[in-house]
């Protein structure tokens, strides 16, 4: 259940005219309000916003909570400034992704948003990881909502001013404006995209996410390994639909080469420029030429995890 759902049923934004509410797990907010492609071109030149508040929102405070995070979390955060917007994951003990959110610190508190549902498991994780240091773990859906604005920038605002948000934000656009923008970026929205089978460096989160350069956090080993001296065994892809078929590729569908499953998509959307569009994971071993079908529509690659990752920065032995 979305945030959006759980704090009252539905944004009150979806009373406006036109608009129709999206798909699970996203209920609760608009997919769009009738104009697909002229709400992505407004978001594109920053005229518009996007309801989030599906989304969940949790914050974490004390004085501990940037060094706290940072020895958690893939992100170096301990001297994270103020206002400054940033991605972090928890991994499993294997380097797999278990948790993902984007936060920001306003001086006193990092505030921070994830997927609809998911907080609850990510406060208990941190609740559980505080021992001695001095933070407070709350999740605050109920009274804070997340709105998207353009280039995938965020703000957060209280849940009860949703209604007055279009006379700061202008006119709202839909969910649907936010995921074609997300989808041809290469952003992949955690658990939608990725599975628990997924690392970091599939993901393309490394330059996201994750920072190489810092101390030990729990699943490090792996993220370092494969992007020192390994490649990772699949890769996170674009792929440029056939735009002739009438429909979207179901998330979870299997990926086809010649007839052989080679991987699976996850969220897709119609980018008003770039046609359909969905992220997929591959097996790296995939051609990145070669043709691809998913869900009766065919597919065109985008790279955008290179399948040679970690040759690149693998040491030189000189005789």
């Amino acid at each position: 259940m979305s945030a959006a759902e759980r704090a009252g049923g539905r944004s009150p934004l979806l009373g406006l005219p036109g608009a129709v509410e999206a798909d699970a797990p996203d209920a609760g907010v608009a997919a769009h309000y009738g104009s697909i492609a002229a709400e992505q071109r407004r978001l594109e030149a920053g005229s518009a916003f996007v309801d989030l508040s599906q989304r969940d929102v949790l914050t974490i405070s004390g004085p501990d909570r940037l060094t706290w995070l940072h020895d958690l979390t893939t992100q170096h955060l301990r001297d994270l400034p103020p206002q400054a917007f940033t991605s972090a994951l928890i991994l499993t003990p294997q380097g797999r992704i278990e948790h993902g959110f984007d936060l920001v610190d306003d001086g006193e508190t990092v505030w921070a948003h994830t997927e609809p549902g998911a907080a609850a498991a990510l406060v208990a994780f941190l609740d559980r990881m505080r021992f001695f240091a001095q933070v407070e773990v709350r999740e605050v859906s109920a009274d804070w909502a997340v709105a998207g604005l353009s280039g995938l920038a965020w703000t957060l605002r209280p849940r009860a001013e949703l209604a007055d948000l279009p006379q700061e934000l202008g006119e709202p656009v839909g969910l649907w404006a936010w995921e074609a923008a997300r989808i041809a970026a290469g952003r992949p929205r955690i658990g939608l995209d990725t599975d628990e089978r997924t690392i970091p460096n599939e993901a393309g989160l490394l330059e996201v996410a994750v920072h190489l350069d810092k101390g030990c956090y729990r699943g490090q080993e792996t993220v370092a390994r494969v992007h020192t001296l390994g490649r990772p065994p699949r890769r996170l892809t674009l792929l440029h639909l056939d735009g002739s078929v009438d429909h979207l590729p179901a998330p979870g569908s299997d990926v086809t080469a010649d007839g052989v499953r080679v991987g699976t998509v996850g969220t897709s959307a119609r980018h008003h420029e770039l046609g359909p569009l969905a992220l997929a994971l591959l097996k790296r071993s995939v051609d990145v030429a070669a043709p691809l079908v998913v869900d009766g529509v065919a597919a065109a690659q985008e790279v955008l995890v290179d399948p040679e990752a970690g040759l690149h920065v693998r040491p030189q032995v000189r005789g």
